[in-house]
């Protein structure tokens, strides 16, 4: 690391501050702090999806998968990818004409207001889990960048984030992601992966030097591949993260427009991930873990200046994920779970937006905390994405897509998937597939059989709910304030 590569991260980070202070100017009601004001464009909508589904598990990772397994580590963040395509084409027009700000209003509106609270809940784990995994990731960027101690690393990449975060909300989140987007893409796809296959000698040189299962499409294993569907692909359907950001869009047709276009940018940025960490297997092949593979190739084989800007590349990929769960985590704790407890009803106030700051303030010391305490990322994620999927996939698609579905089934779908998983992590192991598998199963189970065993949804809540979806007009909903 030279004067001119640390130059370039510190001027990076400042930015960062910079844009999150621009931000909160912007940032005047709840809908701008929350949602950017449901105004953004099909350019900055498919940026900034692209940014927060393109996390440091899906740059460092990534690319550890590639040194592992060769071409087909892309699976993983193919995946991200394909739920993306998914979610943009099939789902995203009916979920941001329904103008709410959380998954758990969703479902209050499908089922008539049974499950908001448990669905908070669950969500609200998942995104504090995958806020602590981005932030746990600060540690190994900020020690090759620096030489930080771990700790300090957490606290310094976590202070940031929770600085523009909480001044400018969505809006800053937004702008800031714009930024990361081009400098993810320029830093990892138009330098480090050309860069990192003409040093492993060509592709050519690449085949030769290593297995031929490197090269293979599913050398991975049919089995992992198909996990990876189940929790990501999945996962991108019903996330409030991701939800948050198709609420930001413009109209149905940026929604689904700039979704598509976000999901095939993930298809090409896995690809690459894959390329590199392949790449980086001809030339260290003997590193003690594959997640090194990233930061090795980084600091061996980039020239000064470029060196810099890659690395500011992965801080993007971890801001941006972060930055994206911890807003999710405070919208869900403020309005899904603290303004049930109260059990007071959501009312328009003048401090809604300093009580929505309050609350990344604090969700953001939490993920801090908990990070600290906390250091495998794999398994915080594997916990944060089974727990998701197995309690609500279920409840989600099934209000979405069949009529007959109620509060009661929906609540059955939740607690016995959440629990049926909770409980094979516990038995088989975090990283065991059986979690996922058999909590899909009995969370489906659940939410039919419950679902046929009680009366219908009363028709007047599915008449205002297909409204709704048909995009007619309805005030906008004014979440509770702290």
């Amino acid at each position: 690391m030279t004067a001119v590569d640390y130059t370039v991260i510190v001027v990076y980070l400042a930015g960062m501050l910079a844009l999150g202070w621009w931000g909160m100017r912007r940032a005047t009601s709840t809908s701008d702090f929350l949602v950017a004001g449901r105004r953004l464009g099909p350019a900055m909508y498919s940026g900034t999806m692209a940014a927060i589904v393109l996390g440091g598990a899906s740059t460092i990772g990534g690319v550890g998968l590639g040194y592992q397994y060769g071409l087909s580590g892309a699976w993983m963040v193919l995946t991200i990818g394909f739920g993306l395509l998914a979610l943009s084409v099939f789902f995203s027009a009916r979920i941001a004409r329904l103008k709410v700000y959380t998954v758990s209003q969703m479902l209050d509106l499908r089922y008539g207001g049974s499950s908001g609270l448990i669905s908070g809940i669950v969500m609200w784990a998942y995104t504090l889990m995958l806020a602590v995994t981005s932030t746990i990731a600060y540690a190994t960027i900020f020690d090759v960048i620096f030489g930080l101690d771990r700790v300090v690393a957490i606290v310094l990449g976590g202070a940031i984030v929770i600085c523009y975060s909480t001044l400018g909300g969505m809006w800053s989140i937004t702008l800031t992601d714009m930024v990361q987007f081009v400098v993810k893409t320029v830093g990892v796809l138009l330098l480090l992966l050309p860069i990192a296959v003409v040093k492993a000698g060509g592709f050519a040189a690449m085949k030769a030097e290593l297995p031929a299962g490197y090269f293979s499409p599913m050398g991975i294993g049919a089995q992992t591949v198909f996990t990876y569907v189940l929790i990501y692909s999945f996962g991108m359907l019903i996330g409030q993260d991701i939800w948050q950001r198709v609420f930001t869009a413009r109209d149905d047709k940026v929604a689904r427009l700039g979704g598509t276009a976000a999901g095939t940018y993930c298809l090409a940025y896995a690809v690459a991930g894959a390329v590199i960490g392949t790449a980086a297997k001809v030339l260290y092949p003997h590193l003690g873990s594959p997640d090194d593979a990233f930061a090795t190739i980084v600091k061996d084989a980039l020239p000064v200046g470029v060196k810099g800007l890659v690395l500011a590349a992965a801080l993007s990929a971890v801001m941006s994920t972060s930055s994206g769960a911890l807003i999710a985590c405070a919208t869900v704790a403020n309005n899904d779970i603290w303004a049930r407890l109260r059990g007071r009803p959501a009312t328009a106030s003048h401090d809604e937006v300093a009580g929505n700051r309050l609350f990344i303030l604090v969700m953001g010391l939490t993920v801090v905390g908990v990070s600290i305490a906390l250091n495998n990322v794999v398994e915080a994620l594997t916990v944060a994405y089974n727990v998701l999927v197995g309690g609500l996939l279920m409840p989600i698609l099934g209000g979405l897509l069949w009529k007959r579905g109620t509060g009661a089934g929906a609540l059955a779908s939740v607690a016995v998937g959440g629990l049926t998983v909770i409980g094979l992590m516990v038995g088989k192991g975090i990283l065991a597939s059986e979690p996922i598998y058999i909590g899909l199963l009995a969370s489906l189970v659940a939410y039919v059989a419950v679902s046929l065993a009680t009366k219908p949804t009363d028709a007047a809540v599915l008449d205002a709910w297909h409204r709704r979806l048909a995009g007619d007009p309805a005030p906008e909903p004014t979440p509770a304030h702290a």
